[in-house]
């Protein structure tokens, strides 16, 4: 029967590749004695040192070693930092470090708990990884007393994990995106595993719920593995966690419903060897699922691993001061001392002590070869020195993007032109180019792309084991943490998104821009990729969509970035639009925003002249002006596709109309050439604007996005009591393309308005009738108001191509 092909079931898999565990109870390992007696020594001595060095830096300013008796003027006189999660993240770094120099296995360390810094940090010292990157900071006793007293100290390493942080690619300050960053790191790395240690404070956040379908999108025979690590300690700053209180029972059934299988790490007595046996567990359970698909017998749903670790908060601290309880409390989260100069020093030397500093270094301050023997002897193969991390930039191949223009004077999509340029890209680029959409590929007219590619949804037939190199999951935190994870790995990918729900990632794109500066400013981090947004699906043609759906201000959220890393784009046409992605996905280190339509619109310029334009960043469009512009009574400025049609709209109707007024057309299409002279390293000088927008006659600005973003980036400028600026004024319904464009002030009567109203300053033919003009044009607009809503729908010839004639 017609269908049946469609409906038919997966045929069942061969049993001999399913999991061994059952769905919905957690793995069992025998874990006594798991270790040799050199790897436990090793391991205990590690996180010791690692644990002692991470207290020391929270609170000494002096007397690392406490070679002499500690006092008041030891203490550091603000107190800043994170211990309770410390302890965690020490363990799980000490086998990791068993683990690759066991087996050289290619491992990242992605800590979701950010302010873990003094752990992290640690770490690294005792691995002499700091040492590399910062060479004061030698494995000794003058490099330890540097790492602990510039903590958190001005000029020291800050509180939490960032660019500066060797090893890293997440930024800690802001939770919810260790996972899905850690997915985007293994795709297209086959030989990775990124540990990826999950804070049960962070695991409440929206983002994280729903990074953990991340391993959905992994195809194990082309990409690595993520190994999530689930560190539940039971408490945030002040309260409990949601997973601190959910039992056993409930976590295993939570994450098997997810797909993963579950190991609890939660032997006190025996915490070692668990945790050890498990990793071991874990990675084995990776490599089998690997073997599989690689070998042509891929597992229909593998179920990964998934680590679960209980520990108490801030294990190992001071169990309680004062009556209240530290170690297993929130009290914990922070500083467990505050008073640690006054009343809290004795307890303070106590906890120090009984880490037996004078066990783990010598004289010299270097660690006793117990601590050093489960570090991995490869340098490149320690967790702080992998090249992923800092300098793995693979250059894209772009095809010349000129053979995919449009003839000038047809109609076209932006997004349909980009779309075949695109699928080239991703033929040229098969294993180190990702589009990360949030559901709306097909819907933003980039669909050319999967004439060659597919999605690469694992868990949908379809797509399993294509090798699809579009991502696409209805959430945009997923999407943003999987291109940051990709970009920072030294790929490059691309977001294409409606313009109204990119303000759902803001925060996230402006964190990642915070690690972008200060990596660039960190000598040793190499440039990366730019991370490359798609803005489409515009309020300006929003069809069925109301006013939910339109939302400029991601705009403005790029604009208010550090001028050196922010770029914003909007080509006026397929051509131009085409020329602006070529180059941004070929630049390093911006975040680059490109806005466009998804419409058939006019091509305005020819291939070669949409690349003189777009090189310039705007231009005189002679066509539209009078006189090709020469000697204007004011400047019309269109910035936006949709936007400029209706300069060059009312450009025309001008000319029809009141041949008296002179009047010059330009292009924005490089947004940050407004930017007042010297603060932007696209801005024009004060000569340059002058030339192209004159230095004493009225600007209008026609403007995609809201006005007060325009204002602010032209502030500064000579002379601004000139210019006005229309834009985006919050205005919408489910309407008619055109009724947008009047709700708004944004039409071709508005701007015709705006021009007379200027030309009329200087030029006394046009004073004569500006009034009678203007109110004309009023008219015009507020029949064409009626004819909408009578009709239900603009006049057919309402976006037909001015004429100049």
């Amino acid at each position: 029967m017609p269908g049946q092909e469609i409906s038919r079931p997966n045929p069942p898999p061969d049993p001999s590749l399913l999991p061994d565990s059952t769905l919905g109870l957690a793995v069992n390992l025998k874990t006594k004695d798991y270790l040799s007696n050199d790897e436990l020594k090793g391991i205990q001595s590690f996180r010791r040192a690692a644990d002692y060095i991470a207290a020391a830096m929270i609170f000494l300013k002096r007397n690392v070693l406490l070679e002499e008796d500690l006092t008041p003027e030891h203490v550091k006189p603000r107190l800043l930092g994170h211990w309770g999660t410390c302890p965690g993240l020490n363990m799980v770094y000490a086998q990791l470090n068993r683990i690759v120099r066991k087996t050289g296995l290619d491992v990242l360390y992605v800590v979701g708990p950010g302010h873990g810094a003094p752990a992290i940090l640690s770490c690294l010292w005792l691995e002499d990884s700091l040492s590399r990157f910062f060479p004061e900071i030698t494995r000794d006793y003058t490099g330890l007393v540097k790492l602990i007293s510039r903590f958190s100290a001005p000029g020291g390493f800050p509180s939490h994990i960032n660019a500066e942080t060797p090893g890293a690619i997440h930024e800690g300050g802001e939770l919810g995106y260790a996972l899905s960053v850690s997915f985007g790191a293994v795709m297209d790395n086959p030989d990775l595993i990124v540990a990826c240690v999950v804070g049960d404070g962070e695991a409440e956040t929206g983002p994280t719920s729903a990074a953990w379908h991340g391993f959905k999108y992994i195809d194990p025979a082309e990409s690595g593995a993520v190994l999530p690590i689930l560190h539940l300690n039971g408490f945030k700053i002040s309260e409990r966690t949601i997973y601190g209180v959910m039992d056993d029972k409930e976590i295993v059934s939570l994450f098997s419903g997810y797909g993963y299988q579950v190991r609890f790490i939660a032997e006190l007595d025996n915490l070692d060897n668990d945790l050890a046996a498990s990793m071991d567990w874990a990675v084995s359970e990776i490599k089998r699922i690997q073997q599989n698909a690689r070998g042509g017998k891929p597992i229909v749903k593998p179920r990964w691993p998934l680590l679960v670790l209980r520990t108490p908060k801030g294990l190992g601290g001071p169990k309680s001061v004062h009556g209240d309880i530290i170690e297993g409390s929130f009290h914990s989260h922070q500083v467990p001392l505050p008073k640690a100069a006054s009343q809290d020093l004795s307890v303070l030397r106590d906890w120090l002590l009984s880490y037996k500093p004078q066990d783990l270094f010598n004289e010299n301050g270097i660690p006793c070869p117990e601590v050093l023997s489960i570090i991995p002897e490869v340098n490149n193969k320690k967790l702080g020195q992998r090249e992923e991390c800092f300098d793995s930039y693979k250059p894209l191949l772009t095809p010349d993007w000129k053979k995919f223009g449009v003839d000038k004077g047809v109609e076209e999509s932006c997004m349909k032109v980009v779309g075949k340029f695109l699928k080239e890209v991703i033929e040229k680029n098969s294993n180190s180019f990702r589009i990360f959409s949030p559901d709306e590929l097909v819907s933003n007219k980039l669909d050319a792309v999967l004439d060659s590619t597919g999605r690469n949804f694992q868990w949908d037939p379809a797509c399993r084991g294509k090798g699809g190199r579009v991502i696409e999951i209805l959430s945009e935190h997923t999407c943003q943490g999987m291109l940051q994870g990709y970009t920072l790995t030294g790929r490059t990918g691309l977001f294409p998104s409606y313009e109204a729900f990119l303000g759902i990632i803001q925060t996230m794109m402006v964190q990642y821009s915070k690690f972008v500066k200060m990596g660039s400013e960190t000598k040793w981090r190499k440039p990366i990729g730019s991370l490359n947004y798609i803005e489409t699906s515009t309020w300006t043609r929003q069809e069925h969509n109301g006013f939910s759906h339109q939302n400029p201000a991601f705009i403005g959220a790029v604009l208010n970035l550090k001028p050196k890393f922010a770029r914003v784009y909007l080509p006026p046409d397929a051509n131009c639009f085409l020329s602006t992605v070529s180059h941004c996905l070929r630049a390093k280190n911006y975040i680059n925003l490109m806005v466009g339509s998804k419409q058939p619109t006019p091509v305005w310029l020819s291939p070669d002249e949409a690349d003189r334009h777009c090189i310039a960043g705007a231009s005189v469009w002679k066509f539209a002006s009078v006189d090709e512009g020469i000697n204007p009574d004011v400047v019309l400025v269109g910035i936006g596709v949709e936007i400029t049609f209706e300069v060059v709209a009312a450009a025309a109707w001008l000319r029809k109309h009141l041949p008296e007024l002179r009047v010059r057309v330009v292009n924005v299409t490089d947004l940050m050439i407004l930017a007042a002279d010297g603060t932007h390293p696209h801005s024009l000088t004060d000569d340059a604007f002058s030339t192209l927008f004159t230095n004493n006659r009225r600007i209008h600005f026609n403007y995609h996005g809201y006005p007060i973003e325009l204002r602010g980036l032209l502030w500064g400028r000579p002379l601004l009591e000139r210019v006005t600026i229309e834009g985006y004024r919050e205005e919408g319904t489910t309407t008619s393309p055109f009724d947008m464009l009047l709700c708004n002030h944004t039409s071709r009567f508005d701007v015709a308005i705006a021009a007379i109203r200027g030309g009329a300053t200087v030029n006394p033919k046009v004073a004569v009738v500006a009034h009678e003009m203007c109110s004309y044009l009023s008219h015009l607009a507020r029949k064409e108001k009626e004819y909408i809503i009578c009709e239900g729908k603009d006049h057919d010839d309402i976006f037909a191509v001015p004429t100049f004639d």
